[in-house]
């Protein structure tokens, strides 16, 4: 006979969670064709509401989604309020999610990154491309710094942190949750200690190159990971050159084309505080003598960099995403286009530049459109040598391209 029963080893007894009993959510007629492909959301629009109205609902609970014929799909949650109203998170929806299913999918994607690196500096878990749409994880040595964007995951939190706790063995896990897309689930935006004690600031490795990151105060996490590789790849080209780099950040790219044989580093940014930390990092891996800040806008910072006759030999263009929403394609595509052909015309001659985006609504072929643009303007030919794309701790769900952000190509700009 079967039972949802279950014996501990103490002999005490408990109920296993099970899903028999939660909501049921009907999608329209073939509206199920997305999910059958592998993608895991599901908007409002899709959704039967005659069958099964979405009012009733509330912001996190969990749901069996059903096709049109009552066929289950899966389990995941819902916020009745959203566009992208459910996000599926088991194929199986008999398949309870609570610690032990968090527990399983923290080892899967710990695998991995095991299997890739051989430092504990990664991104362990990567949203959706992990089976964990809403939850994203940043480890930083001992340390996790956890980041929940969904009603669906906050409701998890005490289950997300004891499994966490399980696989990782943590000295600490800080909840940054201030993130701008909590606004959209109506949830508290607000930095946590989960557990433990995490610094204020500390020491992390990539590419063979110390930094110094804050993660209660840093951007994000306190670190990008996403364009480790490409970092890797840039490097080839830097040993004895002069090089730029704009939207530098804490000096990610900056301070490895220094430990990486480049000559004179030159690095942009807005902010003050992201410069003083790159100066740190500078010094901490004992290339302050190489590296000069330039604080300010980027596109005015380049402006006058030209105007003062300054050359280099190898560009970096990582700037923020110039396209946030759908809206902003058109003129964030013409600041794509503004920005590369302001570092090239700072190239010397048989320049290399690094060009890349992280808006996840621009598309690989309108970056290189914009590349080429912006060459053919100042009449130089450009040679596309490298394509970068995230790190392999950014895996991308082949279902959902939006998990596909970072594109970027090295290229070779010559005179026409």
């Amino acid at each position: 006979m079967k039972t949802n029963y279950q014996c501990y080893n103490n002999g005490l007894f408990y109920k296993k969670p099970t899903t028999m009993n939660l909501a049921r959510i009907r999608l329209r007629k073939n509206e199920d064709k997305r999910i059958k492909s592998g993608h895991l959301w599901v908007y409002s629009n899709e959704i039967d509401t005659k069958a099964t109205p979405l009012k009733p609902f509330s912001a996190g609970e969990q749901v069996i989604i059903e096709a049109d014929t009552g066929k289950a799909m899966g389990v995941g949650y819902i916020n009745p309020n959203n566009l992208l109203c459910v996000r599926i998170l088991n194929r199986d929806h008999k398949v309870a999610i609570d610690r032990s299913f968090f527990v399983h999918r923290f080892n899967i994607a710990k695998s991995l990154r095991e299997r890739v690196f051989n430092k504990p500096f990664y991104r362990a878990i990567y949203g959706e491309s992990d089976g964990l749409p809403g939850l994203i994880v940043d480890r930083f040595g001992d340390h996790l710094v956890v980041q929940i964007t969904t009603a669906g995951m906050e409701q998890q939190k005490s289950a997300i942190i004891d499994a966490l706790t399980k696989v990782f063995k943590p000295e600490s896990i800080l909840l940054r949750n201030d993130a701008n897309s909590r606004k959209a689930e109506n949830l508290e935006s607000g930095v946590e200690q989960a557990s433990g004690t995490t610094p204020q600031t500390l020491q992390i490795e990539e590419n063979d190159t110390q930094f110094l990151i804050h993660p209660h105060t840093g951007q994000k996490t306190g670190w990008f990971y996403d364009h480790r590789v490409s970092r890797k790849q840039i490097a080839q080209y830097v040993q004895g050159k002069r090089v730029l780099d704009v939207f530098s950040y804490i000096g990610a790219f900056g301070i490895q084309m220094a430990n990486a044989g480049a000559e004179d580093v030159w690095c942009i940014d807005i902010s003050a505080k992201a410069l003083d930390e790159l100066e740190q990092n500078a010094e901490l891996n004992k290339v302050s003598d190489k590296v000069a800040c330039v604080e300010g806008d980027a596109f005015n910072a380049m402006k006058e960099l030209k105007q003062a006759g300054e050359k280099f030999d190898v560009v970096i263009v990582d700037p923020p995403a110039f396209i946030k929403k759908k809206k902003d394609h058109k003129q964030g595509l013409n600041a794509y286009r503004k920005v590369n052909e302001a570092a090239m015309r700072l190239l010397n001659k048989d320049g290399i530049l690094l060009s890349a985006s992280c808006s996840m609504h621009l598309k690989e072929t309108e970056l290189e459109d914009a590349l080429r643009g912006g060459s053919r303007h100042l009449d130089k030919t450009l040679q596309i040598i490298e394509q970068c794309h995230q790190g392999q701790d950014h895996p991308i769900h082949p279902a959902i391209p939006e998990t596909r952000y970072i594109k970027g190509f090295i290229s070779r700009v010559l005179s026409a």
